[in-house]
């Protein structure tokens, strides 16, 4: 699961940044506004932590901006200090939860797996696809009674399939997933070629649910 951090306070950002990836999501940093809704607009994430202690106005203008483009990230709003005004303000113009500063770094990660699973996965942590389940908490993969052991990165690609089940994910956004930037891959993708491969041969006969889409990507298909 993918998560972007927006915040100008940089201690705050890295001690977050820090204890997600610990928590085993991937994570982006950006120190401003402007980065935030570029990140957004060219990427896509499961989670926004949208920090508005510098800058209310912009904050909540960017929260407003994620909402208009029908994005359907999960935005926690984060604050300096507890304000009942602008906690409201932030959850009716669509913010999933709101956190005031000081918190607890479990706390947080709580809330962010909580608003993920309501969005994604239906307040569950497994996901079902055929006769296979996937949990998002211990990270097991289970067909038939059997556990499939995965890489990380197979692990991460088929986490992205199912959540976006019937959807065609781009090789450029898997590379990004991967590795957190696309140059390397821009000319040669076949690392991902070799996961993809990898990961079909794993799941079995649940391996054609993974279509290619040439020339495009890829996109889990039951």
């Amino acid at each position: 699961m993918r998560v972007l951090i927006i915040s100008q306070e940089t201690k705050l950002a890295q001690n977050i940044y820090r204890h997600l990836v610990h928590e085993h999501y991937s994570c982006k940093i950006v120190y401003n506004v402007e980065d935030g809704k570029h990140m957004i607009g060219n990427f896509s994430f499961e989670c926004i932590l949208l920090d508005i202690s510098i800058s209310k106005d912009n904050g909540l203008n960017c929260l407003k901006d994620i909402r208009k483009s029908r994005k359907k990230e999960c935005v926690i709003v984060l604050s300096g200090k507890k304000n009942t005004d602008e906690a409201i303000s932030a959850l009716k113009l669509g913010a999933d939860d709101y956190m005031a500063e000081p918190f607890h770094l479990g706390e947080l990660s709580a809330r962010v797996e909580a608003v993920i699973k309501r969005k994604y996965l239906n307040n569950d942590t497994v996901i079902r696809f055929k006769n296979m389940t996937v949990n998002v908490l211990s990270r097991k993969v289970i067909i038939d009674n059997n556990k499939i052991s995965l890489t990380k990165a197979e692990y991460d690609i088929l986490l992205l399939l199912l959540i976006n089940n019937g959807r065609v994910i781009s090789k450029e956004e898997m590379a990004e997933r991967l590795t957190g930037q696309t140059n390397i891959y821009f000319y040669n993708f076949d690392i991902l070629y070799t996961h993809i491969k990898n990961l079909k041969r794993k799941l079995s006969s649940l391996g054609q649910c993974i279509r290619t889409i040439y020339g495009i990507g890829y996109c889990m298909m039951e």
